[in-house]
């Protein structure tokens, strides 16, 4: 009996599934998950993700159990995987979502094509956010995406699997060269994605506006939704209308919780801006997205700074208390990741892919299409953006004022009186020893003197954005990657008006 495949991605749901209600309505259905090793070996993979997809997928076929299927687990690279599932049954499509992933994927989508050219099987894809695979025509986007986000949620009536469930319970065994998997972290699963929408969109949205910025009140004012978008708990679409949905809801009067929902908004749109960017040029994964700046920093790479970066020792207090923030929960809100890669670009001088492969294991939503495009861009390396420098300080000085943030996630640190919070090593010998905290044993000095070392790097930059070789690249950035002004039609549906491209420095919500 013939029998469509459906191959889940980073898109483990089953409600506003296209890839899934196409296939059921060709007849039975063959569900597939594949462990890819190689997938697993590139620089960018964590265990966390690997558990977060294993708590989606574990979700997800229960769900499928209950209809009478399962997911299968299959091992190997894909077109192997199909190779092996043909020779045993022949299957007549394939279908998925389409991914704007790394390298690897890119590659590995490639192949699967020619696989299912040799084998005469039609691979029918379909959007995943509100990306346009081959675009031929910036200014053709921000329709598509409004386009997109109106159509009706499509989920299956009725589904028929080729064959009743596997017997055996659901399981996967992380590879065991994985590590990071921070013991704080958000759980996968569709269920804690929904609830997670819901506490945003009904109370948690009241503190968007104003509440995301510092990290004592961002990790409930943010919405928290960017792994289960990251990995398809939830589909973007639906977010889009139950938050249109929500500000119809609100009286007259509920003029705060209206303005963060339609400030998130916001960033969803500009969530599928950035990952067309890496849709359309995958190569800015690993090369600078304006050519122009090509060995800008690659050749003054500090390997000593990276690793005190990495290890929370940089001696600038807010900095190590984001890194240890992270590394125990997997999760930073934007402003901080934002001044976590200035610091990197620009006091340190780091080149942005090293610091940019390290940070992708640390974030449990990497997302690569966002992740590289914000890289690139608080690094200065698009040429189309305003140079963004986040001093440690000042940050600290607005976003933790009584150094409640710092305080807890930096223990050295509590014993330090307030007038020396953000600036530690400044403290005179005599109250180091009183409070027997000392600058250099137990906690570290600064890498480097930061308005020095900032001010130097500024001006390396400045001047080469005035170099005639830059400014002539220029225009073929714009056109190919530059967000475009609303039209007169779009301007009313698109609420994605309210950030300008230079304040759009998240990598969440």
């Amino acid at each position: 009996m013939s029998y469509s495949l459906l191959w889940f991605k980073r898109d483990l749901r089953w409600q506003d599934h296209a890839a899934l209600k196409e296939a059921a309505s060709n007849g039975p259905l063959r569900c597939i998950y594949v462990l890819e090793p190689e997938l697993w070996m590139q620089s960018d993979c964590a265990l966390q993700h690997f558990e977060f997809i294993q708590e989606s997928l574990r979700e997800l076929d229960d769900h499928l159990r209950s209809q009478g299927g399962c997911i299968e687990i299959h091992h190997g690279e894909v077109p192997e995987v199909l190779s092996r599932i043909w020779q045993e049954a022949p299957f007549s499509g394939l279908f998925s979502h389409e991914e704007t992933g790394n390298q690897f994927t890119y590659a590995r989508d490639l192949k699967v094509g020619a696989w299912c050219r040799a084998h005469g099987v039609k691979w029918s894809e379909y959007p995943q956010f509100g990306v346009v695979r081959r675009l031929g025509n910036r200014d053709l986007w921000r329709r598509a995406w409004e386009d997109h986000m109106a159509k009706p949620i499509q989920s299956p009536q009725r589904l028929r699997f080729w064959r009743s469930a596997d017997p055996e319970p659901f399981s996967m065994t992380p590879p065991s060269h994985l590590a990071h998997n921070p013991p704080m972290r958000q759980r996968g699963g569709r269920s804690l994605g929904v609830s997670t929408l819901s506490s945003f969109l009904n109370a948690r949205s009241l503190g968007y506006r104003g509440g995301i910025s510092s990290p004592l009140s961002a990790p409930n004012a943010c919405s928290r939704l960017s792994a289960y978008l990251s990995f398809g708990c939830l589909s973007m679409r639906e977010v889009v209308q139950q938050t249109r949905a929500r500000i119809s809801q609100l009286p007259p009067q509920a003029t705060r919780h209206r303005a963060g929902l339609t400030a998130f908004l916001s960033r969803l749109y500009w969530h599928c801006h950035f990952i067309q960017k890496l849709e359309s040029e995958p190569e800015i994964e690993l090369r600078n997205m304006h050519r122009g700046y090509d060995q800008l920093r690659e050749e003054d790479f500090n390997e000593a700074y990276f690793e005190a970066l990495k290890n929370a020792q940089t001696g600038w207090p807010m900095v190590d208390a984001c890194v240890t923030m992270l590394k125990e929960t997997g999760w930073l809100n934007f402003r901080m990741r934002a001044m976590l890669v200035s610091v990197a670009a620009y006091p340190l001088w780091l080149h942005w892919r090293p610091v940019g492969e390290w940070l992708a294991t640390q974030f449990l939503d990497y997302e690569p299409g966002i992740h590289w495009s914000q890289h690139q861009m608080q690094s200065g390396t698009t040429g189309i953006n305003a140079t963004r420098v986040y001093n440690p300080i000042k940050q600290a000085q607005d976003h933790d004022p009584k150094g409640i943030f710092v305080r807890r996630w930096l223990p050295a640190m509590r014993r330090v009186p307030d007038e020396w919070i953000y600036e530690p090593w400044k403290m005179p010998m005599s109250v180091q020893e009183a409070i027997r905290v000392k600058v250099g044993e137990h906690i570290p000095a600064p890498l480097v003197d930061l308005s020095l070392a900032t001010r130097e790097s500024k001006n390396r930059m400045h001047t080469l954005r005035k170099s005639t070789e830059v400014k002539e690249l220029n225009q073929e950035v714009i056109q190919k990657h530059a967000s475009r002004k609303a039209t007169r039609s779009t301007r009313r549906t698109a609420s994605s008006q309210t950030l300008s491209t230079q304040e759009q420095m998240g990598f969440d919500f």
